[in-house]
């Protein structure tokens, strides 16, 4: 068979691929069509189609037919080079000023960043601004290495490389119009492009700050880096106007290296940045593509086809088979099954479906064919109001890169007022040359000012941070998060997967009226021995480990949302739940005290009867992780309080928070109810953190301040937290806490050094010494100084390598 089939797929393959057959004027024939994604002819007897808005489209291969159904209206243009183009309605925002709404990409009004879309689609989009920073940076490092070695490799390397320039270029002269070395020259040559082109965003972003007076980062950046480059191509063109105070001895005042350094600092913290929101975008999408991309819509005459998502509305009927996902949100009409509804609730056990039963799109048919009628399609789908959900939590923070924008706008004021009026005082009431002297002291204060150590206080402690969470299996994101985990006092988690083990497992094994536990486990396991539900692979894994469970059954049935029976060794066997023990008359009334205790300890009871009498029950639960309750008391002791949302039944939630001493506990959530309940206590004033493990968890780890994601926990999770705990521990919340609280102290201390060299050097820079001790700060010396900034906060930074949380 395996044989046929392929011979029968080559022979489509051929056809669809070589042999479309075209009328001698060029005209498709009435039984041809073209392929919309790959643009081939191919005939309408194809098996390969799809109706989309009342059209049937064909094509080559399965492989198309996917790609044009994961995004219908991108291909269904008759205009292919429309392609590219951004789908309509898609609105694009700022991630700095989320206020700025376009229907088309391009630059921000504000501060000039690239926007980005307010809502990622389904398929990963270039990003365009990503890979623009990325080349501009690797040009910038290429070129700003062998500039720092030139300028400043004398200090650390046996040999004078601009010293070497200089000899080796002896027998040529320099230009007339200069006095420059050639070891000189080439560091213009080399600055030149790193700040002209690998800088230019910066400086157009610095230029519309001031023109739209909305000072920024940038402001401080685009000042800092024109100042040192401008004033380094004067004095190299025209060193004959510099007065003797910008010399230091015969050398000339360049600064071509703090430029281009600069720029390329700027340019990986840019990098750094562009990554860590990508991952919204990428949560988006992972939860986008759980849908599936078509449906099969029953018409009115009975008839099947399979169409588009976006082509089916509300009140048509579809046929869901096994193994196939749910299209839409809708409800039964036919048929029996079990769904995996985990994206939803979380709990691996699978929901009984039966006439009448609501059903979730994305949701997994698993046992039985179902005929379900659509009630919510498109937007108003729970996937897609999850997926809104996760886009706006995600937009609704607010930046630290507010505050630091308003810190710098100020700080760029109080520069450029004090650079002014220095060069007033100077140029008035200095020593001659005047003007020359207060150009001096104008750009050393600029010089020293210049946000170095300032930019670096925050990313290199943050780098080195989480550098040394991910060596304790603790992944953290972003700066923000970072920043909050010091502050949360509400730590909100899921049940499954986060508290538990995720997998149910047998816990209890009860035998009655002479029935041993291996004769008990031997049958309960034959009859389950065909079924893929949680429960029964529990019960399963139990007998294989006592080495039963391996006998033949007869006359097995299935009877839905009960339990299953058979004939074992001649013995009729039945195992299911109460209602199911009900209609045999087998009386359970006996041991109802008993597994009521077992139920309030959150086990699922499963009775199992031999021949017509009660052999025992099985207790089957999902055991809390060993390492759950030793996080639960430290975080408690630290002051923080542990809140459990779970979409599992009250009894099972409550037995898992008494147990473990929790501070709440609410049941039967859904993953709105997590969200909202998220909302309510960042409303109440609290910083919320939230651990979990599932799709379900996706909105509430994004709206919260701190999303925590287990490591062995769904993409989507993961994606849309802010903390990943890698080996699914607890107590990594703890470890990140005790990080935070670290590396926000070094922030702290850095940004002490970078404003203090600032306190200390811009007075100094603007002449304040020079009528007692006539000390005047050269640009070279104030060059100096802000390196000696920078290599202080560097090195407070790297003590977090070592730090002892």
């Amino acid at each position: 068979m395996s044989d046929t089939h392929s011979h029968n797929h080559h022979t489509h393959s051929h056809e669809a691929f070589g042999h479309a057959r075209v009328s001698p004027a060029g005209q498709q024939n009435a039984t041809e069509a073209v392929d919309p994604v790959c643009g081939m002819t191919v005939t309408t007897e194809s098996e390969h189609h799809l109706k989309y808005r009342d059209q049937t489209y064909y094509f080559c291969s399965s492989k198309c037919l996917e790609v044009f159904g994961a995004d219908p209206g991108k291909y269904a243009s008759a205009d292919r080079k429309s392609v590219s183009r951004p789908a309509a309605g898609v609105i694009y925002t700022c991630p700095m000023h989320p206020q700025i709404r376009a229907t088309a990409p391009g630059a921000c009004p504000i501060c000039g960043m690239a926007l980005e879309p307010v809502t990622p689609g389904a398929t990963e989009e270039h990003n365009v601004e990503l890979e623009s920073m990325t080349r501009r940076f690797w040009v910038g490092l290429a070129l700003s290495i062998p500039l720092l070695l030139m300028t400043m490799g004398r200090m650390v390397l046996p040999v004078d490389i601009g010293a070497g320039i200089d000899h080796l270029f002896s027998e040529w002269a320099v230009p007339r119009w200069t006095q420059a070395s050639w070891s000189q020259c080439v560091q213009a040559l080399l600055a030149t492009p790193v700040v002209l082109w690998a800088g230019w965003p910066f400086l157009q972003r610095g230029w519309k700050s001031f023109v739209t007076w909305r000072l920024n980062m940038f402001s401080l950046i685009g000042l800092g880096v024109a100042a040192a480059y401008a004033f380094s191509v004067f004095a190299l063109f025209f060193p004959g106007v510099l007065p003797e105070a910008f010399r230091h001895g015969r050398e000339l005042p360049l600064y071509f290296e703090a430029a281009a350094v600069i720029v390329t600092l700027v340019l990986l913290g840019q990098i750094l940045e562009l990554r860590a929101r990508s991952r919204t975008s990428s949560a988006i999408r992972d939860l986008l593509q759980l849908a599936p991309h078509t449906a099969v819509r029953i018409s009115s005459d009975g008839s099947e086809e399979t169409v588009a998502l976006e082509a089916v509305i509300v009140g048509d009927t579809l046929r869901v088979k096994p193994g196939s996902k749910i299209p839409v949100d809708g409800v039964v009409v036919e048929g029996r099954s079990s769904v995996d509804e985990a994206m939803i609730t979380g709990e691996p056990i699978p929901a009984e479906k039966v006439t009448g039963s609501k059903v979730t799109g994305a949701t997994v048919n698993q046992t039985g064919t179902l005929l379900m009628r659509a009630e919510k399609v498109g937007s108003d789908t729970l996937l897609a109001r999850i997926v809104q959900m996760v886009a706006e939590a995600a937009r609704s923070r607010a930046p630290i890169q507010k505050l630091a924008d308003r810190v710098s706008g100020w700080f760029v004021l109080a520069v450029i007022g004090l650079a002014a009026i220095a060069f007033v005082i100077w140029a008035l009431v200095g020593p001659a040359p005047a003007l020359g002297n207060a150009l001096v002291v104008a750009i050393s204060v600029l010089i020293v000012a210049c946000p170095c150590a300032l930019g670096l206080a925050t990313p290199v402690s943050i780098i080195v941070g989480i550098g040394r969470g991910a060596r304790e299996g603790v992944l953290i994101k972003d700066a923000e998060a970072l920043e909050l985990m010091e502050k949360v006092d509400t730590v909100v988690v899921d049940k499954t997967g986060t508290l538990t083990e995720g997998k149910p497992r047998v816990q209890t094994v009860v035998t009655l009226n002479g029935r041993s536990e291996s004769q008990l486990l031997d049958y309960a396991a034959s009859l389950e021995g065909a079924s893929e539900h949680p429960l029964a692979q529990a019960i399963i894994a139990r007998a294989k480990e006592a080495g039963t469970g391996t006998n033949r059954v007869d006359a097995f049935d299935s009877i839905p949302g009960k339990g299953v029976t058979g004939k074992i060794d001649g013995h009729t066997v039945s195992l299911g739940n109460v209602r199911l023990m009900e209609d045999a008359n087998i009386n359970c009334q006996p041991v109802e005290f008993n597994t009521d205790k077992l139920r309030e300890a959150g086990q699922t009871v499963i009775y199992v009867a031999m021949e017509g009498e009660l052999a025992g029950y099985i207790g089957v639960a999902d055991p809390v992780k060993a390492t759950t309750p030793d996080a639960v008391r430290v975080l408690k002791a630290s002051g923080v309080r542990i809140v459990m949302l779970t979409g599992d039944n009250a009894v099972t939630a409550n037995a898992v928070a008494t147990a473990l001493s929790l501070d709440g506990v609410k049941a039967g959530v859904l993953p709105e109810d997590k969200y909202k309940h998220v909302q309510e206590l960042q409303a109440q004033g609290h910083i919320v953190a939230m651990a979990g493990d599932g799709v379900n968890d996706a909105p509430a780890l994004a709206q919260a301040n701190v999303g925590i994601a287990m490591g062995s926990g769904t993409d989507v999770a993961i994606n849309s937290a802010r903390v990943v705990l890698v080996k699914g521990d607890l107590r990594g919340i703890a470890r990140a806490r005790a990080l935070s609280i670290d590396t926000m102290k070094n922030i702290r201390q850095n940004l002490f050094f970078a404003f203090a060299y600032n306190a200390v050097g811009i007075p100094v820079a603007a002449g304040m010494l020079y009528p007692w001790f006539g000390i005047v700060l050269s640009p070279i010396i104030a060059s100096a100084a802000m390196a000696l900034s920078s290599v202080s906060v560097i090195g407070n930074a790297l003590r977090l390598r070592t730090a002892r949380t």
